[in-house]
């Protein structure tokens, strides 16, 4: 499925029925007098997030969100009947701007959790609301009031746990796909990862967390480089990173050069991740050259004061502690936000 994380829409409610012009006409009934009827109002439009949708591809060619107006009032005293609202289902972590003005409009976290986003419009009285004792035949009634519109903007930021982080070909991948029942695609050459990936950890006694794996980050990527900022995005609502650093083939310096460039990224787009929990994952140690600098590595790391842990997931050396550690901080983590 392709993965689309920001879509443009003009997005409408329904209008308001006109009210009905009618007067009662039956037999040996003289001067019936108006019973023209109110309009139906105008449908809302109405988002609500499911936990099904990983994606806004449906409404990557929809440019147009209309709700069903409401029905004109008839004789007799019928009103219209209500438009029908518009609900459009988005994936959790679905953020909407109003295009103009960059207003944050709703910020869908939960299933089912749902937002009416705009109101349609109030039906017209038909002329029977309009008798007094002065005016016995109003020959006039209201249209319906139009239903709100805007332009707006849909924004997905991924819902996860854990956020993988390092260069391209650090082993994201590899190791999403081996702790989880993701398949991303995995090959020996950057930017294999195009789009993010979520991966659905298991662990304990039916216990989980979600770990997303975003594309490789490059020197100057907050700048726009390489595949610049576009999916730090997904990263933002993730309480632990995981910082991958590989030390196969690389000169002695090139990984802990790499290391500060990496947060120096992450902080210039926005400074606020610095001070996410961050976890250092020495990759690839069934390597003979990582292997070597594995243990001068995790006493570097552990000096700065991160919590260091040398794995290969190809060979699941370390996973299982790596799997554990995480399910363990985040715990922490919960209840210190309580």
């Amino acid at each position: 499925m392709k993965f689309v994380d920001e879509v443009k829409l003009h997005a409408k409610a329904g209008d308001g029925g006109r009210g009905c012009v009618s007067f009662l006409r039956e037999k040996y009934v003289p001067l019936g007098g108006p019973n023209g009827g109110d309009g139906g109002q105008g449908g809302d439009l109405i988002l609500v997030a499911d936990e099904n949708l990983t994606t806004l591809l449906d409404l990557r060619y929809r440019h147009h969100l209309t709700a069903k107006s409401g029905s004109p009032g008839l004789g007799k005293n019928m009103h219209g009947k209500k438009g029908e609202s518009l609900i459009v289902p988005v994936p959790p972590g679905t953020l909407v701007y109003d295009l103009e003005t960059d207003e944050l409009l709703a910020d869908l976290i939960e299933h089912n959790q749902q937002v009416v986003l705009l109101k349609g419009g109030i039906g017209g009285r038909g002329n029977a609301r309009f008798m007094t004792s002065t005016n016995r035949a109003p020959r006039h009634a209201q249209p319906g009031e139009p239903g709100e519109e805007r332009e707006i903007r849909l924004e997905l930021k991924l819902l996860a746990d854990v956020g993988l982080v390092g260069l391209p070909n650090a082993g994201k991948s590899t190791l999403i796909s081996s702790i989880s029942a993701a398949r991303p695609k995995i090959a020996d050459y950057p930017f294999t990862t195009l789009v993010p990936n979520l991966g659905v950890v298991r662990y304990g006694d039916f216990q989980s967390f979600v770990v997303a794996d975003i594309p490789g980050l490059i020197e100057g990527a907050s700048d726009g480089h390489g595949l610049g900022t576009r999916f730090l995005r997904h990263i933002e609502r993730t309480g632990l990173f995981l910082h991958l650093v590989d030390f196969s083939g690389m000169q002695p310096d090139d990984p802990y050069r790499q290391f500060d460039m990496i947060n120096t990224e992450l902080t210039r787009y926005n400074p606020k991740l610095a001070d996410k929990q961050q976890f250092v994952i020495l990759t690839k140690i069934d390597t003979t050259e990582a292997g070597e600098k594995a243990a001068e590595a995790k006493a570097y790391f552990e000096r700065l004061g991160y919590r260091v842990f040398a794995v290969s997931a190809v060979a699941r050396i370390g996973t299982k502690e790596l799997v554990n550690a995480i399910g363990a901080e985040l715990a922490r983590l919960r209840a210190t936000a309580e």
